[in-house]
């Protein structure tokens, strides 16, 4: 069984529903287990700022799926839900990235895992550490999660939107 870990995102329309379909079509599908959800955030938008901002979060997955076989799943879901790349970095109504497998590096045409941005960015790195511990390495850094935290120059424009409540995967699109 593999180890996913799975950045969510939406700054268009109902953010916080996108999300939620997001969990559900990853969890519809009967080779994967949703694991754990982190709290979701609103962050500012990065690279293209006008644009309003995001809901991200980061859901760890358990998979017997290849990551290509993930990411052909993951970008179904997207278009499923409308997702347009018609400006890069731009507005979005669900974003899926594929953060983490196992503790292995892949590269091909459509995958770099790990995600090559994701140790210069807040807003997956703060969702990533409400599922991982703040000791982990993410491979291929020579910090732990907590320390890249700590020292990221800019650490403005993260902001806990909804806590998770810990107790059950789901709970936290419960009303």
């Amino acid at each position: 069984m593999n180890s996913y870990f799975i950045a969510l995102g939406s700054n268009i329309g109902d953010r916080e529903n996108y999300l939620k379909l997001a969990v559900y079509d990853l969890q519809a599908l009967p080779s994967i287990e949703v694991v754990k959800l982190s709290s979701i955030y609103e962050t500012d938008p990065v690279g293209f700022e006008e644009q309003s901002q995001f809901l991200n979060m980061v859901v760890e997955l358990r998979s017997p799926l290849s990551p290509d076989e993930l990411f052909q799943y993951t970008s179904s879901v997207e278009k499923k839900h409308h997702r347009t790349r018609d400006v890069y970095w731009g507005p979005r109504t669900l974003d899926i990235d594929i953060l983490l497998y196992n503790m292995e590096n892949v590269k091909t045409d459509d995958l770099d895992i790990p995600h090559p941005r994701m140790a210069q960015r807040l807003f997956v790195l703060r969702p990533l550490s409400d599922v991982l511990s703040g000791t982990f390495v993410i491979p291929g850094e020579a910090q732990s999660l907590s320390e890249l935290i700590d020292h990221l120059p800019d650490k403005k424009g993260v902001y806990v939107w909804k806590q998770t409540s810990g107790d059950d995967v789901f709970a936290l699109f419960e009303s």
